[in-house]
This record gives C-alpha cells, sequence and structure tokens, in this order.
C-alpha cells in the first residue's frame, strides 16, 4: 500500500489499438466528471502508443485544463469518419489493390514496391490542425505537466524508441533494443507512432524510418517508470476473456483474421507481461521490511498498477457496425477476411466511424464509472492496492505465486 502523499507521481499510459482508442476516451471522460471541476491534469507523466500517442499528445498539450482536453477528444472520436483517417474512395482502393497485385506478379519491376495498403494522409492533416505541440512545452514549464512519451519502431535499428518532452532533468536511457530520447515532439514523431505495419507507411525521423511503436515495445509500462512514476493507470483496450475452442478443427484463418490476430497481439500482449513482471518485483520488494533492504534492493521501488479494459468484446460491437464502413473498405475486408466472423478483430481496428466509436465511448465511460471511487482515490495519492484490476486479471497475475509456493 501507498498512503497519501503531495510527492506521488501519477502516470497514464495509453496502448494502441487503432479504433479502439475510442473505449480510452469514454474512461477519461468518467474520470473527468469524477474530478474537482476545473482541475488540472491529474498525471504527471502521460506515454502513448499508436493511437494511445494521440490521445497522450491532446492531453499533453491541454495539461492545464483536463476536462476541456477530454471533451475535445470525445468531440474528435465521437465525429469520426473514415475519410478523416485513411483514404476510402473507390479510385484510391482500386490503385492500391492493383500496385500491390501488379508487385507480386512482376516482383517490383516497373511498379515499385508498395508502401502501404491504406493512405493516411487525411489523419496527418487532421492531426496538423488539431493538435499544438507548442503548448506541451508551456505546460511543462507551468507545472501542469511533468513529461509526455510518443514510442515508435525503428526499421533500420530494430529498437524501440520512446521519443518524450519533458523537465530538464530527465535523463535519456537506453537498454537493449529500447531506449528513451528527449525531443520537442512534432507532428512526425506521432504519425510514426502510429504507423500500422503494412497497413499505413512508415514515417521517416531524421535518419532512420519508424513504425507502430507497439510493434519494438516488449515493456510498455517502462517509459513511465524511466519518466519518475510512482503509480501507473493504464486504459487498456480489448477484454482478456479467450475464445472457446472448437471440438472439431475449423476452417483455416483467412488472411484478414491473421492480420487482425496480429494487431490484438502487437497492441496488448506485451502489456499483460510487463504486468506480470512489475507485480513479481513489487512482491519481491514488499516481502522485505524497508529497512533493511540492501544492495539492488534499496535501489528500486514498488510501482501500483491499475489497469481498466472493456468489459465487452469490441469485436462483436464492431460487427454490428460493419455497414458503415465505406463501401471499398468493405470489399477489401471481405476480400482478404471472407463472410464469417474471422474479419470482426480486425473490423474493429479499423472502423473508424462515429456510431461504433460512440459506443465504445459509451462503453468506457459506464465501466470507469463503477470504479469512480478507485480510480479517483488512485489519481488523487490516497491509500491502494498494489494492483487494481478485473479478477481474472488478478488471478492471472498471481498464479505464479501459488506455483512458486
Amino acid at each position: 500500500m501507498n498512503n497519501r502523499s503531495d510527492s506521488i507521481k501519477t502516470a497514464l499510459v495509453l496502448p494502441g489499438g487503432g479504433a479502439r482508442g475510442a473505449f480510452q476516451v469514454g474512461v477519461l471522460k468518467a474520470l473527468a466528471e469524477v474530478m474537482p471541476r476545473k482541475n488540472a491534469n491529474p498525471f504527471s507523466v502521460i506515454s502513448g502508443t499508436s493511437a494511445g500517442a494521440v490521445n497522450s499528445v491532446v492531453l499533453a498539450s491541454k495539461a492545464q485544463h483536463f476536462r476541456t482536453a477530454v471533451a475535445e477528444l470525445e468531440h474528435v472520436w465521437a465525429n469520426f469518419r473514415c475519410y478523416q483517417v485513411y483514404k476510402t474512395d473507390r479510385l484510391t482502393m482500386l490503385k492500391s489493390s492493383l500496385h500491390w497485385f501488379s508487385s507480386i506478379v512482376l516482383g517490383g519491376w516497373l511498379v515499385g514496391a508498395p508502401r502501404s495498403l491504406l493512405d493516411n494522409s487525411p489523419l496527418r492533416e487532421l492531426l496538423s490542425n488539431n493538435v499544438h505541440f507548442p503548448r506541451i512545452r508551456d505546460a511543462i514549464e507551468r507545472g501542469d505537466l511533468g513529461a509526455v512519451a510518443v514510442t515508435a519502431a525503428g526499421y533500420q535499428s530494430a529498437r524501440s524508441t520512446s521519443f518524450f518532452e519533458g523537465a530538464d532533468e530527465l535523463q535519456d536511457w537506453e537498454r537493449t533494443r529500447r531506449l528513451g530520447k528527449s525531443v520537442d515532439l512534432n507532428l512526425d514523431h506521432l504519425m510514426a507512432s502510429i504507423a500500422v505495419p503494412l497497413i499505413f507507411p512508415p514515417q521517416p525521423i531524421g535518419n532512420e524510418f519508424f513504425g507502430d511503436g507497439a510493434m519494438r515495445q516488449a515493456t510498455p509500462l517502462s517509459p513511465a517508470v524511466h519518466l519518475g512514476a510512482d503509480r501507473i493507470l493504464v486504459i487498456g483496450i480489448r477484454d482478456e476473456t479467450g475464445d472457446p475452442v472448437s471440438s472439431t478443427l475449423p476452417t483455416s484463418p483467412s488472411l484478414g483474421q491473421i492480420a487482425g490476430y496480429m494487431l490484438d497481439t502487437l497492441f496488448m500482449d506485451g502489456l499483460y507481461s510487463d504486468l506480470e513482471r512489475i507485480t513479481r518485483i513489487n512482491d519481491l520488494i514488499d516481502a522485505v521490511p524497508e529497512d533493511i533492504r540492501s544492495g539492488a534492493l534499496k535501489n528500486v521501488r514498488p510501482i501500483d498498477t491499475m489497469l481498466v479494459v472493456p468489459s465487452e468484446d469490441l469485436r462483436e460491437i464492431a460487427a454490428r457496425h460493419r455497414q458503415e464502413l465505406p463501401f471499398a473498405i468493405r470489399a477489401l475486408l471481405r476480400g482478404v477476411s471472407g463472410k464469417g466472423p474471422g474479419q470482426n478483430r480486425l473490423l474493429s481496428f479499423l472502423l473508424f466511424e462515429r456510431a461504433y466509436t460512440r459506443e465504445l465511448i459509451a462503453l468506457g465511460y459506464r465501466d470507469a464509472m463503477k470504479i469512480k471511487d478507485e480510480l479517483l482515490a488512485f489519481v488523487s495519492g490516497d491509500e491502494v492496492p498494489r494492483l487494481f484490476a478485473p479478477e481474472w486479471i488478478k488471478k492471472d497475475l498471481s498464479a505464479f505465486r501459488a506455483d512458486d509456493a
């Protein structure tokens, strides 16, 4: 347990998830409502990847007015259309399909290799018009924010890089296959973090191309810890209950099923591994009284964590809104996924349509309001458990204790 302390630094970690990022906005909306009005940002550190990076940067740029920042996020997410994120017209989709086909058949001769399946230049324009990066430095200098980090993966170096903007005393860090680099954040960093492999084009920064930060992010909580967090609120984007295994061999998974599975793994599997790692370290630290800790134990600190995840399957919600996709995208998904439910996982990441995103915002709001007291205590620095999460997650993370006993 941690007792209330003004020195506690609380971090917000927002993993990626494409259109599923709308769920995060619903949770933040609930938090903004239960906090006192006109409160500044309650998070000293904000760290995001992919769609979570977009939400993170918006919050950081408006850290002085947390409720206003969340309201603006809700306005954008609740009115999303696919054409604001990627080009959806039939001509563009036809050209893209022909380019991929020709490149495969001709081995890249004449037409060259395609950079991505979809063109996300509309999203760049949307972010350029709505995210004001200089305000991040203003928030840091006012003391409304300690740091914000955006993570991307370097294709040449094969490293996960957390680009962060923060207080002057924060230092760069380097570990195996990952590093933290102090920068003045700009639109290129954001476009790099959301560049989902194959789907969106890679983004050049300096002398290297970068893609979605989840690709190499084996430890998604690490940037927040390096930036000084004592406790971390994580807003995930999937419920973790697995599908039942059929008693008979199902049909072979389609390309769309495999792509959706890969995105699901990309965005969330590292998070649960990292939570287990932190739980193990916390158990070790708490098992040794503070006054007799020595060696490495004297230099580590326990990290309180709180995990909020959807109480419903987002694939099922996406399936109900499938017809809202532009025709060209529906045709593309049907071509790579077939008619069955296997396409729903991929659909749930790409369905940037307002009926779907509004339902996810409402779900996030409901799920957060069910735990509003615990949520408020966590961000207020009150006494909290080392880990607050749904029971099935806590059971998974604590199972090794019984095995090791």
